[in-house]
């Protein structure tokens, strides 16, 4: 048997979910290296983080598959390991097998260690070259196996397709894939491949000059930017929670100034472990979504039905340098108001560094969005898809209030609440919030609900 025979590729694992495609960053071997089982080999970004992946061979480096910059479809090589010399297997393929088997070494979702018994051992992903059936064609083997009409010039032999994504966005606007070039790696179709396919026709019309409509061109001094990466996602995320979600914002002011005097009692009590203002924030959230389970849920369209989720994972709206994210909490309610403060103090810092895994990054039932940061004082932000509600924060300033029927400088806030109208009514979106709102005027009322 040969080397080139006994070498081991290396596929792109699932980076998480949702994520079709990865962009490769930084090389951290070289052809040539020798590298171990579980090395970090590359660092690549995909649309929600930073991403070290380790390689599940031992061996020699043989080929780099894409250069750094390159995009690399989810299934399709990254790196080529070969056995070094003296072992008829390749060097590491036995380890590998030994550490699934006793179930360690770095694993990313998709990729290596399974959960199951060795007998149900999850598959590497691999090209799906299946075209996607007609919603109302022929079904069975034989539609499956039908080929693609030899009269059409334009039609490939067999649509390569390994994003359920890009299969999705097809059939919603009713693409037919086997018409669309691939200019993925071996003609992989990609997302931007049926969106051009999509705006074919309107820039066909637009390469003819309308003599009555002038056109615009691009200033000197236009800055372009391309959609694409988190920038991509963030636009689509929020582009499709708008299209399907039919949602309600509510708001109130509230006096503050009994939440700003309790985090400064406890910080004074626990010095060694302050809370923040939104750690407070997220703990009457919690209390409020126990009483009013129906907004930390979703609606599951294809089921027609709604979810409510057993457990709160909360997430954090963080802006950073790539862009808004969402960073999860997961079942927050279990967490004491210090242990929130801790995580959600390590959890905003990674978000910003690019350091979360993606799994951190899906997984929310309900946002709490403090945009006070900024400055500003209300807002009617969008729900993160497919959440049902969002609670938002403004600025504390001082304003003048009454107390007691005088008139005082207190500290205001406004609160408002975003919510999917599916999931329930007025009624409960207001009880909700109106819970928050009493729990930061007077937080003794949070003391008592938990």
């Amino acid at each position: 048997m040969t080397t080139v025979e006994r070498t081991q590729v290396f596929l792109l694992p699932d980076l998480g979910e949702g994520l079709s495609e990865a962009e490769i960053v930084e090389w951290r071997v070289a052809v040539g290296d020798v590298v171990t089982v579980d090395q970090s080999v590359v660092e690549v970004e995909t649309a929600k983080a930073v991403v070290d992946v380790p390689c599940p061979y031992a061996g020699r480096v043989v080929t780099l598959h894409g250069a750094a910059g390159e995009v690399r479809p989810v299934g399709q090589p990254l790196i080529t390991i070969a056995p070094l010399d003296g072992g008829d297997e390749p060097a590491g393929h036995t380890t590998y097998r030994e550490e699934e088997r006793a179930g360690s070494g770095n694993v990313l979702i998709g990729y290596g260690t399974g959960h199951g018994g060795a007998t149900r051992r999850r598959r590497r992903p691999r090209l799906a070259v299946a075209p996607e059936p007609a919603e109302s064609g022929p079904t069975g083997a034989a539609a499956d196996a039908a080929p693609a009409a030899s009269g059409d010039p334009t039609r490939s032999p067999a649509a390569l397709v390994i994003s359920p994504i890009v299969r999705r966005l097809a059939r919603e606007h009713g693409v037919d894939l086997d018409t669309v070039r691939g200019t993925g790696p071996g003609g992989v179709i990609r997302r931007a491949d049926v969106e051009a396919a999509l705006t074919a026709p309107a820039a066909r019309l637009a390469a003819v000059p309308d003599p009555q409509v002038g056109s615009a061109p691009a200033g000197d001094g236009d800055v372009i930017v391309p959609l694409t990466g988190v920038r991509k996602v963030i636009a689509d995320k929020l582009s499709r929670s708008r299209r399907e979600i039919p949602e309600v914002t509510i708001w109130v002011d509230v006096d503050a100034t009994g939440l700003l005097e309790t985090r400064a009692a406890i910080n004074a009590a626990t010095p060694d472990a302050p809370v923040s203002i939104l750690a407070l924030l997220a703990r009457i959230c919690l209390s409020g979504l126990r009483r009013f389970p129906q907004l930390n849920a979703r609606v599951d369209t294809e089921a027609q039905r709604i979810v409510q989720s057993a457990g709160v994972h909360l997430g954090i709206a963080a802006q950073t340098d790539r862009g808004l994210l969402v960073p999860v909490l997961r079942d927050a309610q279990r967490l004491t108001t210090a242990e929130l403060a801790a995580e959600l103090a390590a959890t905003t810092a990674a978000a910003r560094a690019g350091s979360l895994p993606p799994a951190r990054l899906t997984g929310g039932t309900f946002t709490l969005n403090n945009y006070g940061v900024f400055g500003v004082d209300g807002s009617t932000p969008i729900i993160n898809h497919p959440e049902a509600a969002l609670l938002g924060v403004g600025r504390i300033v001082d304003k003048p209030w009454v107390v007691d029927g005088q008139l005082a400088v207190r500290k205001v806030t406004q609160l408002s609440l975003t919510f999917d109208h599916r999931v329930c009514d007025g009624g409960v979106a207001g009880g909700f919030l109106r819970h928050v709102a009493d729990c930061v005027e007077r937080p003794a009322l949070l003391i008592a609900a938990v």
